[in-house]
């Protein structure tokens, strides 16, 4: 199937038109979006060769946003707080320096555990207990609390996910399912079922590029290498991550999610509006989902080597989206968000890995077309 497919609902045919223009653009693009408003879906679409409206898809850091909600949620019943020291809740991860780290400042990317010198395998990166308890000892590879951060690319989820597990005796994993997918029905997975194998479409590799001069290339020991584990090339290429049976069933924290777009659009229409098919109430109260979504650093980030604002955890700040906006996207061009002033939930996926990787201007495209309609339609 290559043809655009699913639905549209009323004052939502730009959306439409913006995915066919891209799908023109390029015969051999893949791609699923969908939206809700106000906790209702109004997109539905799918696209291109090879990939149905049911396919499930690595969505590598987009799962990020779906561990922000389950320690936004702790947050918000009181078992965990942002200003505790993480020691407090895992006292190992006190060693080397890390020991005043505040789980506030760990979710903002200030604490330095980017990663460690020997960097991980495969079968490490794919377990969060297991990384957790390598990343512990590890020096942070800059002061914590000097006002510095980077984005903890590979391993924020194994962090987070060790803290939530000392504080509740359950993983990360078994609360978002329990609190979150299978109570709102959301496809979304962070550690997939075998039954569920049969739906999913492997990541395709990016089309080759020019191969830059090796003189050009970055060092694969700088900090955002430590923080990709670009030291291990024993790893693999990234594109061939999700394509894993590990990874997927393992639902590492940081980048392990499978799912769909439906699934990354209803997540956000869960966390802020709830679900209406099924009657079900937002996860996040008002003022839980504008404190997280409030830029709480904003600057060079020493990772990725650009300026980035964060959230508690999340991306916010986005030039296309309203303030009070919060989301993720992933290295395989997948995005999701909440805009709750337009009252829009997006979600995003892709099949073929882009080129540097991350969500590009297609994502944009469709996410810019899907707020506008959002704010046409009138009133209530």
């Amino acid at each position: 199937m290559s043809g655009i497919q699913g639905r549209t609902a009323e004052g939502f045919e730009a959306v439409r038109e913006e995915f066919a223009a891209l799908l023109a653009a390029d015969p051999e693009h893949s791609a699923q979006v969908a939206a809700y408003l106000h906790g209702r879906p109004v997109v539905d679409l799918w696209g291109g060769p090879h990939l149905g409206g049911d396919a499930l898809i690595g969505v590598f850091s987009s799962t990020k946003g779906a561990a922000y909600l389950v320690a936004a949620l702790l947050v918000q019943d009181g078992v965990l707080s942002l200003e505790r020291e993480v020691r407090h809740y895992w006292p190992h991860f006190a060693a080397a320096g890390k020991d005043g780290v505040t789980l506030h400042q760990l979710l903002t990317h200030q604490a330095g555990a980017i990663g460690t010198e020997a960097g991980f395998s495969l079968a490490e990166l794919a377990d969060d207990r297991r990384l957790a308890a390598l990343l512990a000892p590890h020096r942070p590879y800059w002061r914590p609390g000097a006002g510095l951060f980077g984005y903890h690319t590979a391993t924020i989820g194994a962090l987070l996910g060790e803290v939530v597990f000392r504080a509740t005796g359950s993983t990360l994993q078994q609360l978002y399912e329990e609190r979150i997918r299978a109570p709102y029905g959301i496809e979304l997975f962070l550690g997939l079922p075998r039954a569920y194998e049969e739906r999913v479409a492997s990541v395709l590799p990016p089309v080759p590029p020019v191969p830059p001069a090796v003189d050009t290339l970055p060092a694969p020991d700088r900090l955002g290498g430590i923080a990709g584990n670009e030291h291990r090339p024993d790893t693999g290429p990234l594109w061939t991550w999700p394509n894993s049976r590990t990874v997927r069933a393992g639902g590492q924290a940081s980048a392990g999610g499978v799912g769909s777009a439906r699934g990354l659009a209803r997540l956000y229409a869960a966390a802020v509006h709830g679900t209406a098919d099924d009657g079900r109430p937002p996860l996040l109260t008002p003022e839980t989902a504008a404190a997280w979504a409030l830029p709480q650093v904003a600057g060079q980030d020493l990772v990725l080597d650009l300026y980035r604002p964060y959230g508690i955890g999340f991306m916010v700040g986005l030039p296309f989206l309203g303030a009070g906006s919060f989301g993720h996207d992933g290295a395989g061009g997948s995005m999701a968000f909440a805009d709750p002033r337009s009252g829009l939930a997006f979600g995003y996926v892709r099949r073929r890995f882009p080129q540097p990787g991350g969500a590009g201007a297609d994502a944009e495209r469709l996410a810019r077309a899907a707020r506008a309609c959002a704010l046409a339609l009138p009133a209530g």
